[in-house]
């Protein structure tokens, strides 16, 4: 069963607004199955397929994706042997640890808080009890989606990266499934908007040849008035 009541839920989440909550669960058959879809995908994860290996994995995905110190260690070393796109790795290697923020404010205007299941207590802590987004979503997705900007070659393993991450998240019990669809969305937002990582494309390149195009022109028709200034005219025709 779900508790929602410690002293620290009761002081983030006041009665009045949990009933709020349940009343217009009740009163809305959509928002109804959805929560306990929610609920039922997280018991799963939480209490199927935890042997050793698997939940030591778990544990390890969770732990690299805090504060997005994994994404910010992949573009430090993509951009230590890429030196020709440097700058655009070491921008893109920000966009993790940034994307926290982001996830902090929306968190702090949702104030929903951390699931807790009887008898299967979280396997990680957190900073906050504050649950939507998660924070581990929100960063990993916005980091790959950054760095897979600069090549696209690297969308693949890094997407994979961070779709584990975001499985760990209701497998350790650390959040409810959408707030993890949540951060996957608000991720894949900042990763794209991100400043500082998009490659030049065909159309860039073009309007640079084209202006140098013109530039060249110019100066060639500005050399032409003046070189023949300085020149002798040609003599007029005779009239005798």
């Amino acid at each position: 069963m779900f508790r929602s009541s410690d002293k620290g839920r009761r002081r983030l989440a006041p009665p009045r607004l949990r009933a709020r909550s349940e009343a217009k669960r009740r009163r809305n058959p959509l928002l109804r199955a959805l929560g306990d879809a929610d609920q039922a995908v997280l018991r799963a994860l939480r209490t199927r397929a935890h042997e050793p290996p698997v939940e030591a994995v778990m544990r390890t995905l969770g732990t690299a994706g805090e504060w997005g110190a994994v994404w910010l260690g992949i573009g430090a070393g993509a951009a230590a042997v890429d030196v020709q796109r440097r700058s655009r790795w070491s921008a893109a290697a920000l966009v993790g640890p940034a994307a926290v923020g982001v996830n902090y404010l929306v968190k702090l205007a949702v104030r929903r808080q951390r699931p807790l299941i009887e008898g299967h207590p979280p396997l990680a802590t957190a900073p906050s009890k504050l649950s939507f987004p998660s924070a581990h979503a929100t960063s990993s997705l916005a980091a790959a989606t950054a760095l897979g900007r600069v090549d696209g070659r690297a969308r693949v393993p890094l997407y994979a990266l961070a779709g584990g991450i975001c499985l760990s998240r209701p497998y350790l019990g650390m959040h409810y499934p959408s707030d993890v669809l949540a951060g996957v969305a608000l991720g894949l937002l900042i990763g794209a908007l991100a400043p500082g990582v998009r490659d030049r494309d065909l159309e860039d390149r073009m309007i640079d040849l084209v202006n140098a195009s013109h530039s060249g022109t110019s100066a060639g028709n500005g050399a032409g008035p003046a070189g023949d200034a300085g020149a002798t005219a040609p003599p007029k025709p005779s009239t005798a």
